[in-house]
């Protein structure tokens, strides 16, 4: 059974629109950032998250299979060279704190569950943002040089979300996710009318730009952003 948002909670949602989507609209028509995109629809293998380990909290998780519509998987990337941290370090700095590198003048991590410092499996965040699509999340996995996010109950998504970092002839930054959507008002935006989608590649290309910036180093290339629409049934 899908779980969506609840009604006075769609109206809420629905009555900022107009800021988030003007705010996100005129930021994103501004920027210069060279980018690739590649946008592909595939019928076949559905492209699935990492399992979650047995110990981790499952309450309240929203995952494909509470999901509406297509399935969308995306890896946005970038090359850095000539930074000053190692993948390592990187990831411990984005783990203290998020905003590090987020956006944060249109979306901001709000830790609602767990200690300051490093993530752990568990800790909880709100993701912030002036439109629509404020988002809870929760920490499901940690490595040295990744963390990966669950969309929780609420979310305008259902699915998992990693950040990772590793050295490859300089530091490829990476972001992976794999999600549909949280109900079918959210399908609507995503999907049909495309906005939620647009503010999404906005926000985590942001992202990786404020890597390269905490690093003190200097993007490599174009930003490479790949998608694939995974029809789903059910």
């Amino acid at each position: 059974m899908t779980t969506g948002l609840s009604f006075p909670r769609r109206l809420s949602t629905a009555s900022r629109w107009p800021l988030g989507v003007g705010l996100t609209s005129w930021r994103y028509m501004w920027r210069i950032t060279p980018m690739r995109r590649l946008e592909m629809e595939d019928a076949g293998n559905q492209p699935m998250p990492p399992s979650l380990a047995p110990d981790v909290d499952r309450d309240r998780i929203q995952g494909l299979e509470q999901g509406v519509g297509p399935l969308f998987h995306r890896r946005y990337r970038t090359t850095i060279r000539d930074g000053s941290l190692t993948a390592h370090e990187v990831i411990a700095l984005i783990e203290r704190d998020p905003n590090v590198v987020a956006p944060t003048e249109f979306a901001r991590f709000m830790r609602l569950a767990g200690q300051s410092g490093s993530m752990k499996v568990g800790d909880e965040y709100l993701v912030r943002m002036p439109g629509p699509w404020d988002g809870p999340v929760r920490v499901v996995d940690t490595t040295p040089t990744s963390f990966r996010l669950a969309t929780l109950r609420g979310h305008l998504e259902a699915g998992q979300i990693e950040f990772r970092a590793h050295e490859e002839d300089g530091l490829l930054f990476e972001i992976e996710s794999w999600a549909r959507s949280g109900d079918r008002l959210s399908n609507l935006l995503y999907d049909q009318l495309r906005m939620a989608k647009e503010v999404q590649l906005h926000m985590w290309t942001s992202v990786l730009e404020g890597v390269v910036r905490l690093t003190k180093g200097r993007r490599s290339g174009m930003i490479t952003i790949e998608t694939r629409r995974v029809y789903v049934d059910g």
